[in-house]
């Protein structure tokens, strides 16, 4: 049986770039949106990505007509000069990355910016954030 590990108390020196101060960095360079405000810019014409892992979109739902894109492939997807992105992409277009509670989502946010997408930006909250608004989901079920 696996244990499910607790959290360490090692007194491990610290790098000058722990995860804490990465997740600062990037959502400094954001502008975030509320789950209105990402509504309002996929009605707009912008995009709404989805980064969470098929797993959990399968159990929790999706948000209508966003696109999916897991993690591990993002970057190659999200450049917008590279021969993999995705179709309509620009770096003019509006773009908002979603994930379980917007910690993932406004790494992967800030990667997408440093790529050349100068309008994208995460969700606060993430996904359950969009679902506890009461904005439209679809479920598999």
């Amino acid at each position: 049986m696996t244990a499910i590990p607790t959290q360490r108390q090692d007194s491990v020196t610290a790098g000058p770039f722990g995860i804490e101060h990465l997740l600062s960095e990037s959502r400094a360079k954001l502008a975030r949106v509320s789950p209105q405000e990402a509504l309002a810019l996929q009605q707009e014409g912008g995009l709404i990505i989805d980064i969470r892992p098929q797993s959990d979109r399968l159990v929790e739902g999706e948000i209508p007509g966003a696109l999916t894109v897991e993690r591990i492939v993002l970057e190659w997807r999200l450049d917008p000069a590279g021969g993999h992105r995705l179709d309509g992409l620009h770096p003019d277009r509006p773009v908002v990355l979603v994930c379980n509670e917007g910690y993932a989502s406004s790494l992967a946010a800030a990667q997408a910016k440093t790529l050349g997408l100068s309008k994208a930006t995460d969700l606060a909250g993430g996904f359950r954030a969009w679902k506890a608004a009461g904005l439209p989901v679809t479920t598999n079920a």
